[in-house]
């Protein structure tokens, strides 16, 4: 299993706007196939930054989802929202 987490900055007066970018992300993304978890979340302390943990089933479910049309519908509406910082990680469980 991979475990992507990301963390996001942005404006905090763009929360809204983020939340309706990302809504439909998620939805598309815990319905991929090889996909066995997707969230993100506000923090409750910092109020600009936005976690995002992701779990598939191996590497080429990760690519599968990484060719989605949701993930460019995605990219470009971030690209837009102009985050502050992202930081990606991505680690392998299990053997």
């Amino acid at each position: 299993m991979l475990v992507v987490l990301a963390d996001a900055r942005f404006d905090p007066k763009d929360a809204d706007r983020v939340r309706a970018v990302a809504r439909p992300m998620i939805e598309a993304s815990r319905a991929e196939p090889g996909c066995a978890g997707y969230d993100y979340a506000f923090d409750l302390v910092e109020p600009d930054l936005m976690r995002a943990r992701e779990l598939w089933r191996d590497e080429q479910a990760l690519k599968d989802h990484f060719a989605t049309p949701h993930m460019a519908t995605f990219l470009k509406a971030l690209r837009e929202l102009q985050p502050r910082s992202v930081c990606v990680t991505c680690n392998v469980l299990g053997p």
